[in-house]
């Protein structure tokens, strides 16, 4: 066990590189599963979600090799067909092994994924299993698992009731071997999707209307492997910018997309937080103070849901009232009572709305990680306060942040990884 200790109000500056992303890297890793030969992962980052998801890969006999943001995957004979609930119940990502795996052995055993606390046990799969029973599976719950099977699966038309983004990348990736064509509509329209894609395409997928809100996926009797180089993670872009802004530093985002965090540039424009952009690059520049602005979490293009905890502390610092508004997933306001404790004057509304009046003096604390993106807004949050800041449960923020303790203090914050004994 480990925690991190914050001095704050140390101003940060230099060039932060932005890694493979998370979201992406959890949905190539089971995608190996569709072919029997050597798939290469590049720019894979070493955080724990992704361990995880090779561990439960290596449990399935998969010949994983690893090294340096890089791994190599093939799966020659897909001989097990029951993800182990050791590996499963520690990742909400385990669901994207069950498509690939039905979809090429015709069978599959799983037990409720797991997670933080937003994801273990209360977001449902209703979505991925009313596909997979659309494709011609069959389901049963025995023995507190799932058990699916499908001689062959088939094609067919599904209309996602509730945007989806996990779910949208399931049901492509599993209709990429079943027999004839199926059609997705009311898809989610990440740049993930689009990437997964265009690998699979370039494989022998025939997948047409990724990014969009409608995809058709004609199925094929088999695909190959290839290349896949992972696209930035633009969470962590936009977390970075959040960071510099919120901090009152200049720092420079490089190896990003910049277009794909538009919602989160255009409110920069819109409160006054100077930044430039090039083609692979984000430069924040220092704000004298800048003025609040509501939100809305929507699915992509829209303002991320993984964004919003850090755009929460941002509001903290800005001059007058934010509303913050989650859409999206339930339990994600619950840290808004530890920056309270710091000293954020914060009111909540109902369990998606809070309202945050800036700007506040924040103070060091003693917090905990409750999940992924608000264990980072604590973080961002030491980074501002007062004093010193510890946080624990910080495997929360290693879920999806490669070595950030280290990344940032080469912008100078103070901050350090302590072994709890």
């Amino acid at each position: 066990m480990s925690k991190f200790i914050i001095k704050g109000q140390v101003r940060l500056s230099g060039e932060i590189e932005v890694k493979g992303a998370k979201n992406a890297a959890l949905k190539i890793i089971p995608a190996a599963l569709l072919s029997d030969e050597k798939i290469t992962i590049t720019n894979l980052p070493e955080i724990e979600d992704v361990s995880r998801s090779l561990e439960l890969l290596e449990d399935l006999k998969a010949e994983v090799k690893i090294s340096k943001n890089r791994c190599e995957i093939q799966v020659k004979n897909l001989d097990k067909n029951s993800l182990d609930p050791k590996f499963a119940n520690k990742l909400r990502a385990s669901i994207m092994f069950v498509g690939p795996i039905l979809a090429r052995v015709g069978e599959v055993k799983f037990s409720h994924p797991g997670g933080c606390v937003i994801g273990a046990g209360t977001r449902p799969i209703d979505l991925f299993l009313e596909g997979f029973k659309a494709m011609g599976a069959d389901i049963k719950w025995e023995d507190g698992s799932y058990h699916l099977k499908a001689k062959k699966l088939k094609g067919c038309e599904y209309f996602f009731t509730t945007v989806s983004v996990t779910g949208t990348e399931s049901l492509m990736m599993t209709a990429v071997l079943a027999n004839g064509t199926t059609t997705l509509k009311n898809c989610a329209m990440e740049p993930e999707i689009k990437a997964l894609a265009d690998y699979l395409n370039e494989q022998g997928a025939k997948i047409k209307g990724a990014g969009t809100s409608t995809i058709i996926i004609e199925g094929v009797e088999r695909i190959g492997a290839g290349v896949f180089d992972i696209i930035p993670d633009r969470i962590e872009t936009g977390t970075f910018a959040i960071m510099a802004a919120a901090t009152g530093s200049e720092i420079k985002i490089t190896k990003c997309i910049p277009e794909h965090i538009e919602s989160l540039l255009s409110i920069f424009k819109k409160i006054g937080i100077k930044f430039e952009t090039g083609e692979d690059w984000i430069k924040i520049f220092k704000s004298e103070g800048f003025s609040s602005y509501s939100i809305k979490t929507h699915e992509y293009p829209g303002f991320p849901t993984d964004l919003q905890s850090p755009y929460t502390i941002l509001a903290t610092q800005a001059k007058g009232s934010s509303i913050i508004h989650e859409t999206i997933y339930d339990r994600r306001l619950l840290y808004a009572d530890m920056l309270t404790q710091m000293g954020a004057d914060i009111i909540m509304c109902d369990p998606h709305r809070i309202v945050v009046n800036g700007p506040s003096k924040l103070y060091g604390k003693k917090l905990t990680s409750p999940d992924l993106r608000a264990g980072i807004a604590m973080i961002i949050a030491g980074l501002i306060a007062e004093g010193e800041t510890e946080i624990d449960n910080i495997y929360q923020i290693d879920r999806g942040y490669e070595n950030i303790d280290t990344r940032l203090r080469a912008l100078g914050a103070d901050i350090k990884r302590v072994e709890i004994q």
